[in-house]
C-alpha cells in the first residue's frame, strides 16, 4: 500500500508540472499532502514536514544569499569584462558558445558540488547568453549535463554515498570506471555540439564588433549606475576567497555567503538607500528559488517520514524475476538515472542500494559491480533535473526556465549520457553480464 502511494505520489507529481497544470511550488506541497492523509497519516504529517524543512534549511539560506552575492557581482560589473573577452573568441558563434559552457562547467564542477558549479557557471555564461538572444534551456541544459557527468568524481555525492554503503575504497568502486567517465564526457561534447549547431542555424553568427562589446560593457546585468569597475579588483579577490572557502569549507556554506554578501554590499554600496535598491532589485530571484527549496523539503520529509520511499525500494527489488538477476547491474545502472527523480540521494544510495546489492550478492554478483552501475546515473546524469535535489532549483531559478521545460528538453540527452557511459563500463569489464 505505501509503495503504491509513493508511486501515485510521485507520478501525479511528475505529471502536474510537466503538464503544467500546476506550479512547482504548489505541487511540491499539496500532492504529498493528499495521499499522506489518503494513508492515514494526518497526525504525523505537520512534524514530517518541519523535518524535511529543517533538513534543507542550510541549503536553502546559502542559496538565497548566493543569488543576492552573485547577483550584487553582476551589478557591479564583475562579470562584464569575462563576457566582453568571450565575445570577442567565440565572434558571436553560438556554436562555440554551447560547447565552451560545456568545457567551462566540466571544469568548474572538479570541486565535486553541484550547488556551486551551478551559481558560478551560470552567473558567468547567462549575461553572454542573453546578449546573444540565445535558448536559456541550452544554458541550464548543457551546464546540467556538465555537472552530471562530473559528479562521478569520488568526492562528489554519489561516489562518497556509495563508497559508505558498500564499505568500498575510491579504488575499488572509481577506478574501473574512468574509462566509462571520459565515455560520458566525449558524449557531453559532443551533445553540446549538436545543440550548439542547431541554435547556430536558429540565429546564425552574430557579428561581434569592438563598439559592440563596448556598448554591451554599458548596458549588460545593471545600469551604469550600479557598476562599480573602480572596485573590479577587490571584487575579483573577495569572490576568488570565496570560492576557496567553499571549496576548502572553512566555514558552513550559508554562512560564508552572508559574509561574502555583507562585505560585498557594504564596500560597493556604502550608502543604505543603494544597499536596500540592489536586495529589492534581486529579491523575486531570491524568493522563486529559496520558496523551491523549502517546498521541496515538504515534499521529501513526507516521503521519508510515512516512509513510502523505503515501500517503494523494497517493491522495486522484489519484482526482479530471477532469470533477469545476471541482468542486475545493467538494469541498476539504466533504472539509476530515472529514479533520480523519485528518490532523494541519501534515499537511493542509503535505502535502495544496500537491497539491490544484497539481492546481487544472493546471485553470485559482486555488489561492488551494482555500485558501479548506480553511480552512472544516479545523482550523476539525474541530479541536475530531479526535483528532489535542492541544487536543481538553484540551476533553474538563476537560468530562469521552468523545471518541467528544462526536464522535457534535456531528459533524453542526460539519459543518453547514462546509457553511454554504461556501455563503456561494459566494455572495459567494469560491470559484466553473468
Amino acid at each position: 500500500m505505501l509503495a503504491i502511494l509513493g508511486c501515485l505520489t510521485i507520478g501525479v507529481f511528475l505529471y502536474l508540472i510537466m503538464t503544467k497544470r500546476l506550479s512547482v511550488l504548489i505541487a511540491l506541497v499539496l500532492v504529498p499532502i493528499v495521499f499522506a492523509l489518503i494513508g492515514g497519516f494526518g497526525l504525523g504529517i505537520g512534524e514530517m514536514m518541519l523535518a524535511g524543512i529543517v533538513k534543507v534549511a542550510p541549503t536553502g539560506i546559502m542559496v538565497a544569499f548566493a543569488v543576492l552575492y552573485f547577483g550584487l557581482m553582476m551589478d557591479t560589473g564583475l562579470f562584464d569584462p569575462i563576457v566582453s573577452k568571450m565575445l570577442l573568441i567565440v565572434k558571436g558563434d553560438p556554436l562555440k558558445v554551447v560547447v565552451g559552457t560545456a568545457v567551462i562547467t566540466m571544469l568548474v564542477s572538479l570541486d565535486g558540488d553541484g550547488a556551486s558549479t551551478f551559481m558560478i557557471t551560470v552567473s558567468a555564461l547567462l549575461p553572454l547568453y542573453k546578449r546573444l538572444k540565445m535558448n536559456p534551456l541550452i544554458l541550464a541544459g548543457v551546464v546540467a549535463l556538465g555537472a552530471g557527468v562530473m559528479n562521478l568524481a569520488p568526492w562528489g555525492g554519489p561516489t562518497a554515498r556509495a563508497m559508505a554503503t558498500l564499505n568500498v575504497t575510491s579504488a575499488q568502486l572509481f577506478n574501473p570506471i574512468l574509462p566509462a567517465m571520459f565515455a560520458g564526457i566525449l558524449w557531453v561534447l559532443f551533445s553540446s555540439y549538436l545543440l550548439g549547431k542547431r541554435e547556430r542555424e536558429r540565429l546564425g553568427i552574430i557579428d561581434m564588433e569592438e563598439k559592440d562589446n563596448i556598448a554591451f560593457q554599458e548596458l549588460a546585468v545593471a545600469t551604469l549606475e550600479f557598476k562599480r569597475p573602480q572596485l573590479f579588483w577587490f571584487n575579483l579577490i573577495l569572490t576568488l576567497i570565496l570560492l576557496i572557502a567553499l571549496i576548502k569549507v572553512w566555514l558552513p556554506l550559508p554562512t560564508l555567503f552572508i559574509i561574502a554578501f555583507a562585505i560585498a554590499l557594504l564596500v560597493n554600496y556604502p550608502n543604505q538607500k543603494q544597499q536596500l535598491e540592489r536586495i529589492t532589485s534581486h529579491a523575486n530571484n531570491v524568493v522563486m528559488v529559496s520558496t523551491m527549496i523549502f517546498a521541496a523539503g515538504i515534499f521529501t520529509g513526507i516521503l521519508t517520514g510515512t516512509k513510502m520511499i523505503d515501500a517503494m525500494a523494497l517493491s522495486m527489488v522484489s519484482i526482479i524475476p530471477e532469470a533477469m538477476a545476471g541482468y542486475l547491474p545493467i538494469l541498476t545502472a539504466i533504472t539509476s538515472m530515472p529514479l533520480s527523480l523519485v528518490f532523494t540521494p541519501d534515499a537511493y544510495y542509503f535505502g535502495v542500494l544496500p537491497i539491490i546489492s544484497q539481492t546481487a550478492s544472493t546471485f553470485g554478483i559482486d555488489p561492488i559491480e551494482v555500485g558501479r552501475a548506480a553511480i552512472l546515473g544516479q545523482m550523476t546524469t539525474g541530479f541536475p533535473l530531479s526535483p528532489l535535489t535542492a541544487s536543481t532549483f538553484i540551476l533553474i531559478g538563476m537560468t530562469g526556465v521552468d523545471l518541467g521545460d528544462h526536464q522535457r528538453f534535456i531528459f533524453k540527452w542526460a539519459f543518453g549520457t547514462t546509457i553511454i557511459m554504461t556501455i563503456a563500463a561494459l566494455l572495459t569489464g567494469a560491470i559484466t553480464i553473468i
